[in-house]
This record gives structure tokens, C-alpha cells and sequence, in this order.
């Protein structure tokens, strides 16, 4: 059976593995990214999920003109900085990004979900909201998705919506790249996240996009509330050096 599902973030990394998985199994995927890229094939809506009134103009547009089965909340941000120098208004971006744009896509979604007994939530957090150095605001943020979504699915358990979380390790997407594997301490910060990691090496956005998938199957009705981390055994611990 055909779905429609929308998935923020959706033009790189875990968005754009996910959507190419759900488009070959036949699925309708619609996109948010704040810029098109030829690799994403499905229908894409442009918009900066920092901006609120931007974000509420193109799920108005998105929303008159498709019914969704289910919606992946990827996209992310995050600015690593130790405590001391925490910026507040980069606190308040990361938190406008990964929470409050995850409340308001998902909240656009849910009367059509509602009205049709059936939905799928799957929101994405990360290994850092079990703590890590320099992530004051991304675990933070990171880990309000996680107690959100399982109040969402105490709250939606009798409408035939689901809500669930996946939360990868290090994995190699743009945004992790960027913010680690570049400049003086690149492979310094391979050495030390590799070491933290039982499996020895970062994760790959398509390992991530398989539990997006389970998660988002009509099969998967009986799951919710669940967090699944998918991190090479770094949630469990390291191996002793």
C-alpha cells in the first residue's frame, strides 16, 4: 500500500536516505529543506525552519494540497559549544529548530491524521542527549524530543497514531561532518568518537533511515512510545581502551 509521508530536512543526510528508501518502495515522500537538491525527486517546499511564519506559510501550502499517512522530523541543527561559552541565541536556534519546528510540523499533520484513524510520528533525536561534551544546547533539545514524543503517544494511543524516536550515534551526514571531522582537531575527533563507538566506526545515513522506515509501516501499529538508538553500540558504552 501507497503512502504519503512528509519528511523535514529531507534534501541531505538521514531526510534525503530516508526519502530515497520510501520513494523506491513505492511511497509518496513530500519535502521541507531550506534548499532544493537534485537528489531529492519527490515534491519539495523550500523553507527555513528557524523562522516560525516561514515554517507556518509552507505547512499551509504543504497541507492544502496532500494528505499524509506520517511525517519524519530530520532536520536538525546544532552549534557545539562548551558551557561557559554558550551563546543564548544560538540556544534558542537550536531549540527553535529541533523542538519547536517538530511541535509545529507535527501539530499541522495531526488533524488529517486524526480525521483518518491512522498516522505515523517519527521523530529523530540523537546519542547526544545522553551527553557529550559541547552539547549543552543539542542534548538538550535532543533529548525534550524524546519526552515529548512519548507524551504524544500516550496521547494519540486511541486515534491509530504512533509516535516513536530514533536516535542516531555518529553518523556520517553533512551537518556531523561539519561540525567535527573539519579543521585543526578533525582527527582528533575521529579518534576519540570512534573510540566511544563498540563497532569502531560512524554509522551511515541509510542504517539510520531502515528504523525511520520500520517505524513508519502500517505493520508497525502496535509500537509506540519507543526510542531506538541506532549508534554502534555508543548508547550501551565504549570499549575499555
Amino acid at each position: 500500500m501507497s503512502d504519503t509521508f512528509l519528511i523535514t530536512g529531507a534534501t541531505q543526510g538521514i531526510g534525503l536516505a530516508t526519502a530515497k528508501m520510501l520513494i523506491a518502495d513505492g511511497h509518496t515522500v513530500v519535502g521541507i529543506a531550506r534548499q532544493a537538491r537534485e537528489e531529492f525527486t519527490g515534491p519539495l517546499f523550500t523553507a527555513d525552519l528557524a523562522d516560525r511564519e516561514a515554517t507556518a506559510a509552507v505547512l499551509d501550502d504543504i497541507t492544502a494540497n496532500f494528505e499524509f499517512d506520517g511525517i519524519v522530523n530530520c532536520a536538525g541543527l546544532n552549534t557545539p559549544e562548551l558551557l561557559g561559552n554558550v551563546d543564548l541565541d544560538h540556544l534558542q536556534q537550536v531549540f527553535e529548530v529541533n523542538v519547536r519546528a517538530t511541535v509545529q510540523c507535527s501539530q499541522a499533520l495531526l488533524p488529517g491524521m486524526i480525521s483518518r484513524s491512522h498516522g505515523r510520528i517519527v521523530n529523530v533525536s540523537s546519542r547526544g542527549a545522553l551527553g557529550r561534551p559541547k552539547r549543552t544546547s543539542y542534548g538538550a533539545a535532543k533529548a525534550g524530543i524524546v519526552g515529548m514524543t512519548r507524551t504524544w503517544a500516550l496521547e494519540l494511543a486511541d486515534k491509530g497514531i504512533t509516535a516513536n524516536v530514533v536516535s542516531p550515534g555518529a553518523t556520517e551526514t553533512e551537518m556531523f561532518r561539519r561540525n567535527n571531522l573539519i579543521g585543526p582537531e578533525a582527527e582528533e575527533n575521529r579518534r576519540r568518537f570512534t573510540a566511544d563507538i563498540p563497532m569502531g566506526r560512524f554509522g551511515q545515513p541509510s542504517e539510520i533511515a531502515v528504523a525511520i522506515r520500520f517505524f513508519l509501516d502500517r505493520r508497525s501499529s502496535f509500537i509506540t512510545g519507543q526510542l531506538l538508538h541506532i549508534c554502534g553500540g555508543s548508547s550501551v558504552g565504549s570499549i575499555p581502551l
